[in-house]
């Protein structure tokens, strides 16, 4: 009877745990796609990882406009224990869009444009505090030619007197607040003929007393005008710190 006794309990205690488990990842691939074995070696090291559904990335199914794709992602499930998210696009000529760390007072949530050079997966990767990789996915379609259709911006007169501008504003949601902003700037990646890469590549959100709240490094997959979006916990005004490729700076305050 000890026995049969003992069994029961570790089978009692194993299934809960194994449920558990498996709602909260999987190491199959909900895309599937052939890429991922070289993404796990090149972006993440081969580090440990599963697919996790918490982990949301909104996009639309199809990019109307392969050159301004909304890309939303989401990773509040994990909210305090978030020390890094990575992005990428797996079929694009130049995949990473956004490698986004997040402070105490910065929500795991990131809004962003993106450019789309056919139809791929769109992954991101949210390190937490054990070490483990969660990854978000998705799929878009796309007609493509996002990545090399030329900029826009560069048809506008005098676009390089606006260059670093930032337009945007900081809207309440409950005990946060939602920061919406748009940076010009051409953000040429390097693939239209004669027109070599320029592009931000570093962004820093500080606090008032220059504590900073979060940094993104940024890629030539992200849009022309970049569009941010991100979410901060509690009162009190904010900087945002830019630096492009070719070693312009640039500041804007947000009340």
């Amino acid at each position: 009877m000890a026995m049969n006794w003992r069994a029961t309990f570790l089978l009692a205690c194993w299934m809960p745990w194994a449920a558990q488990a498996a709602t909260q990842g999987t190491h199959t691939d909900p895309v599937p796609s052939v890429m991922w074995d070289f993404y796990h070696k090149q972006l993440l090291g081969q580090a440990a990882f599963v697919f996790d559904d918490r982990v949301k990335l909104l996009a639309p199914p199809f990019a109307e406009d392969a050159r301004q794709v909304p890309l939303e992602i989401d990773a509040r499930a994990f909210t305090g224990d978030v020390v890094r998210i990575i992005a990428w696009a797996e079929l694009n000529p130049l995949p990473r869009i956004v490698d986004f760390q997040p402070g105490e007072r910065v929500l795991p949530w990131l809004s962003i444009r993106i450019r789309i050079e056919q139809a791929t997966p769109l992954r991101a990767a949210v390190l937490t505090r054990d070490g483990l990789w969660h990854v978000g996915s998705t799929l878009i379609d796309a007609a493509g030619g996002g990545c090399t259709a030329p900029s826009v911006v560069r048809t506008q007169p005098g676009w390089e007197e606006h260059l670093g501008e930032v337009l945007g504003g900081r809207y309440p949601r409950g005990d946060s607040s939602r920061l919406r902003l748009q940076v010009a700037h051409p953000m040429d990646n390097g693939l239209v003929s004669g027109i070599p890469e320029f592009f931000l590549n570093h962004a820093e959100l500080q606090g008032a007393d220059g504590q900073r709240l979060a940094s993104l490094e940024l890629y030539p997959a992200v849009s022309e005008n970049p569009n941010l979006g991100f979410d901060i916990q509690g009162p009190g005004p904010t900087r945002l710190l830019l630096r492009d490729n070719s070693g312009n700076q640039f500041e804007a305050a947000l009340p």
